[in-house]
């Protein structure tokens, strides 16, 4: 009898170059809620507040949904890792202890597609910011202006970055085709 030997490979390391545009995706394990009520985006919010001017990582843009996430970042000097690993060991200890809970939160490492062209970057922002549209949370474009858990919402984050946002771009979306890139 032949016994089966399961051999892992090691996990591919990802490409964190300093200035680079990631598209960064996280999502609860077994695709479980990760916000449950404003509080808890909240908190996640104000550790980006801290954490992003820190590591010197720009956002431009961020969607919430009760399971998962999306961001848009450009990463600072010392690359993503640094503040993806604060931000997530952080909240998932924070949502833990104020659910009562324990285990991991997020199913796996997060998610990271880097973003080299600029037709990719004109949808990946189309497509963060109506995430909340597609998944059915808001109805039309009205309801998605008053959605706080994206940057669209007229929330005032001192530490987001304005540049791919604006009326124009979002209209422009409204009457275009979407094709999800994820």
């Amino acid at each position: 009898m032949v016994e089966a030997i399961h051999l892992s490979m090691p996990r591919i390391a990802r490409l964190d170059t300093p200035g680079l545009l990631h598209h960064v995706m996280i999502r609860g394990i077994e695709r479980r809620k990760i916000f449950n009520d404003d509080k808890d985006r909240e908190n996640f919010l104000d550790r980006l507040s801290v954490l992003l001017p820190e590591t010197q990582t720009q956002c431009y843009g961020w969607s919430f949904l009760s399971n998962h996430a999306h961001f848009l970042f450009r990463s600072g000097p010392k690359g993503i890792a640094s503040l993806m690993r604060r931000l997530l060991t952080g909240y998932a200890v924070f949502y833990n202890k104020r659910h009562k809970r324990h285990g991991q939160l997020f199913q796996n490492r997060y998610k990271s597609v880097i973003c080299q062209e600029d037709s990719y970057l004109l949808e990946l922002v189309r497509y963060i910011h109506l995430n909340p549209l597609r998944a059915k949370i808001v109805m039309d474009l009205k309801e998605l202006d008053r959605y706080s858990e994206t940057a669209r919402c007229t929330r005032q984050c001192h530490w987001r970055q304005n540049r791919f946002q604006g009326r124009k771009d979002h209209e422009s979306v409204a009457r275009g085709r979407h094709r999800p890139i994820c």
